[in-house]
């Protein structure tokens, strides 16, 4: 899922070395934290959410089947 979050991601942003993806799995969750330049941050989010609630729900239906929830938290 951590590549997922990570090609798509760089797919968007103009600076693609500065995406960084850090995966934290607990017992009950999996937190994917997106990290990309600053000025980048508006072709993350989108207008209004759009692009980060697309994103978000791209992650979901991947992982529909799996027991644990996973996260997306762009920071």
């Amino acid at each position: 899922m951590k590549e997922l979050v990570l090609f798509i991601a760089q797919s968007l942003v103009d600076n693609k070395d500065a995406v960084r993806v850090d995966e934290t799995v607990g017992p009950e969750a999996t937190i994917l934290e997106l990290h990309v330049a600053p000025e980048d941050m508006g072709k993350v989010i989108g207008k209004q959410g759009r692009i980060a609630k697309a994103l978000r729900a791209v992650v979901r239906a991947a992982t529909a089947k799996d027991q644990k929830p996973v996260f997306v938290e762009i920071q």
